[in-house]
């Protein structure tokens, strides 16, 4: 059996080094500048108009009665959503070995991370008072003798979020260690020497260094797995224990759990056919790289749009009229536009998936990825306010719209993870060059084998570095 090409242009293990750390090496392109300064503006609008909700109120959102959850939480739950991919392709493709994953995990990883940071963002704003959020809400020992609600899925949220981005971060900074000690080692200049060294906690690439960091690398995968499948099912619970009708269902775990991983392999697209381009890393993020992402992208959006169907007939099936008015409203109610965009973007359009062209496709993949992202946030927007803005009580019915302060801050928050994302890319290698090292032909300890060991991988380090 031919041997699978993860790697292309007939690279060495030196031209590893040279082409992942020659973005950090050189000044920032134009293009890089002209990325962060939008990212930077939309930050500053989103900011703006979040420090005139806290001076004027929650009456500057549309928030009304009976819908009391606007975009905010949508934006929360569209960017958990997001950060799955990164975990997904770290943690259990390294536990079951899958080589193609090295190319992209690095950048996935630092995606999980920004997204989870941005999401934690929309909790605390959405209070309206931030600077009471963290002393009166956080479950820490107090004298008040005031607890919050630990039977509360929103306090549930709290615990299984700020695991998951724990474990995500020292999961995702580990992986770096070995990249950026080869980053220290080449750095000439004296501060950014400095700055490596201390990030790289006396990395030397021993064999005690190998063995010591495979051993914790995966410890932390084999935690950070079930956090994959917990943490979005914990999100579900905010909706799922409620006894609101389109809500109260148990589909909705399994539901979120496979939406979450939809949108984020979305954005891992997104994101990697843009980093392959300006960076020059096409040798490394490959076509087999993407075309294996958009066949997880087809999968995932056919569970989705299965889900979708199932909500449907279990309304109908349950013999409930509150259920039932509930899913008929979703499609052909005042909200008919957002559940059709919803369901286009997220069940249609990934079909085009089943054709090996598209699927290999560059301007086909990105454009199918920006329409699965738009798609799950219609998808979180639609379960929030259909099921709220008709409740038990027609007189209490009211149409949500959206203002401006909704719509700059959710800009905002793309503006914030983009930021990061940029830094990322400026600073730390975008690409594990360990990994594609440990995939490379010479790193191989016999054709066709798996992973070098780590003292195999060691020598080649020395020789090549």
């Amino acid at each position: 059996m031919t041997p699978e090409v993860l790697i292309t242009g007939g690279k060495v293990m030196a031209d590893v080094n040279d082409d992942v750390a020659a973005p950090l090496e050189r000044f920032p392109s134009g293009r890089w500048w002209a990325a962060f300064a939008i990212a930077l503006t939309a930050f500053g609008i989103g900011a703006a108009l979040a420090t005139n909700m806290f001076m004027q109120g929650l009456g500057v959102l549309g928030l009304n009665q009976p819908n009391g959850w606007g975009v905010f939480i949508v934006n929360f739950v569209f960017w958990i959503g997001i950060g799955h991919a990164g975990t997904l392709i770290s943690a259990i493709l390294f536990l079951f070995r899958q080589k193609w994953r090295t190319g992209i995990n690095r950048a996935a990883e630092a995606m999980t991370i920004f997204a989870v940071m941005t999401a934690l963002l929309f909790p605390v704003i959405h209070t309206g008072r931030p600077w009471y959020a963290v002393f009166w809400l956080l479950p820490y020992p107090n004298q008040r003798q005031l607890w919050v609600n630990f039977r509360s899925p929103l306090i549930w949220d709290v615990f299984a979020v700020s695991t998951y981005f724990t474990i995500s971060l020292v999961f995702w900074y580990v992986g770096l260690i070995p990249d950026l000690a080869t980053i220290r080692d080449r750095a000439k200049n004296g501060l950014r020497k400095f700055i490596y060294t201390i990030l790289s906690m006396g990395w030397r690439g021993s064999n005690k260094n190998w063995s010591h960091y495979e051993m914790a690398y995966l410890i932390l995968a084999g935690l950070s797995t079930p956090l994959v499948l917990s943490v979005h099912t914990i999100v579900s619970f905010d909706f799922a224990v409620s006894n609101v009708p389109g809500w109260h269902t148990t589909i909705f775990p399994p539901y979120f759990v496979a939406g979450a991983i939809f949108s984020g392999f979305a954005m891992v697209v997104t994101l990697m056919v843009i980093t392959r381009e300006l960076f020059g890393l096409k040798s490394y993020i490959t076509l087999n790289h993407l075309e294996k992402m958009n066949k997880i992208i087809m999968a995932t959006g056919l569970m989705v749009g299965y889900a979708y169907a199932c909500e449907f007939f279990i309304a109908w099936y349950s013999g409930s009229p509150f259920e039932r008015f509930t899913f008929i409203n979703r499609a052909f109610g005042p909200y008919w536009w957002a559940y059709w965009i919803m369901t286009i973007c997220n069940v249609l359009i990934p079909q085009v998936f089943w054709f090996k062209r598209a699927r290999r496709s560059i301007p086909v993949m990105f454009v199918v990825s920006l329409f699965v992202n738009i798609g799950m946030w219609f998808e979180r927007f639609v379960i929030t306010v259909t099921s709220l803005h008709r409740d038990f009580i027609p007189s209490n019915w009211r149409y949500y719209v959206p203002t401006f302060s909704d719509w700059g801050i959710t800009l905002g928050s793309f503006g914030f993870f983009f930021i990061f994302f940029l830094l990322f890319c400026r600073l730390l290698p975008v690409i594990a060059m360990a990994e594609v090292k440990g995939i490379m032909p010479g790193a191989q300890p016999h054709p066709g084998g798996g992973h070098p060991s780590p003292a195999a991988r060691a020598s080649e380090e020395a020789a090549h570095v």
